[in-house]
């Protein structure tokens, strides 16, 4: 796995023309052409900004579209949501990693990458992001929204995991109504009665907020990285340096994921990561133990 996270070196046959050789906005002189009238270097005229330029290299520069800041939505509250700051609670969990490093199937920075890819592509990861995605599509439907509901706090496999979605789900729930108050969140919330599971109260907010769905469930994945992340750099395997490599490597492997998640059913829920559903079991009788799950 270490080769996940170093980067080889090795010589370039053909290296590129030194950055001095380009000017930017201008063209390259051509000794044999005329100069260019108020141009005494000959430069070819500067491109307006936002066109499209094909060269002689082939290349193309593509062309600038801002959005009507009028109309787009927003992502600053996802930003804030997913935050470490924003108190769901969740730096007290950390989905049985707690217990894989007392065991020893996490020691080192390869271990642990490792361990993250798993949870990421086959585990809970994938199977939340899929309900954040039904929730997000069911939240004019309180019926639909209760039963996508209902399905994932019963897919917790143990105490812990379900301690773990339901609380961050009330409190994340709780947060954003009290702070980013809206009409459809409030119409809509009073169906998630009980326990909310974590992904479902963050599906439902942000389909009030009309965030972009496929944004959210990137955003969602990479947070969850960046928790177990955090939590893994607490526990002593790897350090701050170590942590970061880890979350740059699975940023490919989030963003691939994340774009399949829209098309997934309820029949695509499940996971494939039998140790880490076990050592949630375990880690209720852990003798020393800095995390809830």
């Amino acid at each position: 796995m270490a080769d996940a996270v170093t980067h080889g070196s090795g010589a370039v046959e053909d290296a590129a023309p030194p950055l001095s050789s380009f000017s930017v906005g201008r063209g390259t002189p051509d000794p044999a052409s005329p100069r260019l009238d108020g141009d005494p270097e000959g430069h070819a005229p500067a491109m307006p900004a936002g066109s499209l330029h094909d060269g002689e290299d082939g290349l193309s520069a593509p062309a600038v579209h801002r959005a009507d800041p009028e109309t787009a939505p927003s992502l600053l509250p996802l930003f804030a949501w997913l935050s470490p700051s924003f108190p769901v609670g969740g730096y007290a969990y950390s989905h049985a990693l707690e217990w894989a490093v007392e065991t020893g199937d996490v020691v080192r920075e390869d271990s642990l990458l490792s361990w993250l890819s798993d949870l990421l592509m086959h585990g809970f990861a994938r199977s939340d992001a899929i309900l954040l995605s039904h929730a997000y599509d069911a939240a004019g439907d309180a019926a639909m929204l209760g039963e996508v509901n209902a399905l994932a706090v019963a897919l917790a496999p143990s105490a812990e995991l379900r301690l773990e979605t339901c609380q961050q789900g009330r409190s994340f729930l709780d947060a954003v109504l009290a702070a980013w108050p809206c009409a459809d969140l409030s119409a809509r919330a009073p169906a998630l009665t009980g326990e909310v599971a974590y992904p479902v109260a963050l599906g439902l907010a942000a389909a009030a907020h009309r965030l972009p769905k496929p944004v959210v469930i990137e955003a969602f994945l990479l947070a969850l990285v960046q928790m177990l992340v955090s939590a893994g750099i607490r526990l002593a395997p790897v350090g701050q340096t170590g942590g970061t490599r880890i979350v740059a490597a699975l940023a490919p492997d989030v963003r691939r994921l994340a774009q399949t998640i829209p098309d997934l059913t309820l029949d695509d829920l499940g996971t494939a990561t039998f140790r880490a559903d076990l050592g949630s079991f375990r880690h209720e009788t852990q003798y020393t133990r800095l995390f809830r799950s």
